[in-house]
């Protein structure tokens, strides 16, 4: 279970009412998380955006991360809750990539340990809907698929509605 710092309800990270999108901040996981490789000086963003301009409910992944392992593939995945306490407790991860296309696209570091890959998602429900939602970065197994005992960074609750 991840609860925010702040209440979810005062979260206007980008300014937007209701929340349509987010500035999410990736840390180091602790030991209460599962599957969390405890250690490490990891840190990480997802710029969140709708574009809202059409009838498709596209959400735009910008992730950027940095002091991780070098020339190691990690992926970024996503669990959403209905139940609007500011408590996000689902484990049901999904991993984003590039729309549904499969394989899901991996976030590569370079020799230095940073990452950055644009993502996106389309979103099947309907305008109005709002989610508590957290987010989290795994390192690749060895079969090149999202290892869910290697979680290493994680981040707090967030609050969103499809535009």
């Amino acid at each position: 279970m991840v609860s925010a710092n702040t209440s979810i309800a005062a979260d206007r990270s980008t300014g937007d009412t209701p929340n349509y999108n987010l500035e999410v901040i990736l840390r180091p996981c602790s030991g209460d998380v599962a599957g969390c490789l405890v250690g490490g000086d990891g840190f990480g963003h997802v710029k969140f955006r709708q574009a809202g301009n059409d009838n498709v409910q596209r959400i735009d992944l910008g992730v950027w991360v940095r002091d991780l392992a070098p020339n190691t593939e990690y992926f970024l995945q996503r669990a959403v809750d209905t139940n609007l306490n500011g408590s996000c407790t689902s484990t049901s991860w999904l991993t984003l990539g590039l729309g549904t296309a499969l394989p899901p696209q991996s976030i590569t570091t370079d020799d230095k340990g940073t990452g950055r890959e644009d993502l996106f998602r389309i979103v099947p429900n309907p305008a109005g809907s709002t989610f508590d939602i957290y987010f989290r970065i795994v390192q690749a197994g060895a079969d090149q698929k999202p290892d869910p005992n290697k979680v290493v960074l994680i981040s707090d609750c967030y609050q969103y509605s499809v535009k």
